[in-house]
């Protein structure tokens, strides 16, 4: 599916949804957009089809940052947290690429082994990395022992207020409680926990949710597709509105581009991702979710 050729006008309301909604076809309406568009699109990744890729899972297309950065200025995005992908496991050069040459826009999420050093680290943290991933649910996921690596690194993180972002199953959240109590770090939920429209709201995730929340966590209301729901995603609307209400302003946006398991020509329309947030929310909190929160968790 193809995306409108948009950029951004400046609006006097300051609202993301306003913003977002006013074209031009000039290119160099791309350079006013940055300046007005303040918008965070807290999720996701960059490809360079060159790069080496785990076995196992899949072989990306080639998705460099520009073509993330245009398509989300058309909805009034302006910043973005690039999330190291699976595939590239804790080679991070890619990413790491991506946020050099944002100059600072732009935030990244890291993979990292448990044995990276302090400089890396501090390197990664001056071009704008504040966290690492674990993904326990991806084919070319976390190998090693999550709890002990986990336990490893935690002490450097907190030096740095790095957060821990998890990709997980709802039969995962307990442990998740345990590390968040045990470490004290702040924990990132992707993909809405993986509390997808089949979910009963009685079953125990949701209440093992509510602990996290109520603990520090935050939760990413993104990866629609990946919880057993189709465009519109009507079916989430309870799931969603159940998390916002659980994480009140601990909760941030993204869209997971580039849809990697989606064919080139089936790929979700970048406003149909976040229409289902629109859809849930008033202006002012859709508003307060794709920019104050946002900001609050990345800078």
């Amino acid at each position: 599916m193809s995306e409108p050729n948009l950029t951004v006008r400046a609006d006097p309301t300051g609202s993301v949804a306003s913003v977002a909604s006013v074209a031009s076809a000039d290119p160099a309406g791309v350079v006013e957009a940055a300046s007005v568009a303040t918008g965070w699109d807290c999720h996701v990744h960059v490809f360079d089809a060159a790069a080496p890729v785990r076995p196992g899972h899949y072989r990306p297309d080639h998705h460099p940052l520009e073509e993330i950065e245009a398509l989300a200025l058309a909805h009034g995005i302006g910043h973005l947290v690039l999330v190291q992908p699976s595939v590239y496991g804790s080679d991070n050069t890619v990413m790491l690429r991506a946020l050099q040459a944002a100059g600072g826009r732009h935030r990244g999420i890291a993979v990292v082994e448990p044995t990276v050093s302090d400089a890396e680290l501090d390197h990664m943290h001056a071009l704008g990395v504040r966290g690492v991933r674990f993904n326990l649910v991806s084919p070319a996921g976390h190998r090693g022992d999550v709890e002990a690596d986990l336990r490893q690194l935690a002490p450097r993180l907190r030096e740095r207020g790095w957060q821990v972002q998890w990709y997980v199953r709802p039969g995962d959240l307990p442990r998740l409680l345990r590390w968040q109590a045990a470490t004290g770090l702040c924990f990132v939920l992707d993909h809405l926990a993986g509390l997808d429209a089949t979910l009963p709201p009685t079953d125990p995730a949701w209440a093992t949710a509510r602990a996290l929340a109520e603990g520090g966590a935050w939760i990413k209301l993104s990866g629609w597709y990946r919880l057993a729901a189709t465009e519109p995603y009507d079916a989430l609307q309870p799931q969603l509105q159940h998390a916002v209400e659980l994480f009140g302003p601990r909760c941030v946006w993204g869209s997971d581009w580039p849809h990697t398991s989606f064919a080139a020509d089936q790929r979700p329309r970048y406003a149909s991702l976040l229409a289902p947030a629109a859809q849930a929310l008033d202006t002012p909190v859709l508003d307060a979710l794709l920019q104050r929160q946002a900001q609050a968790l990345y800078l």
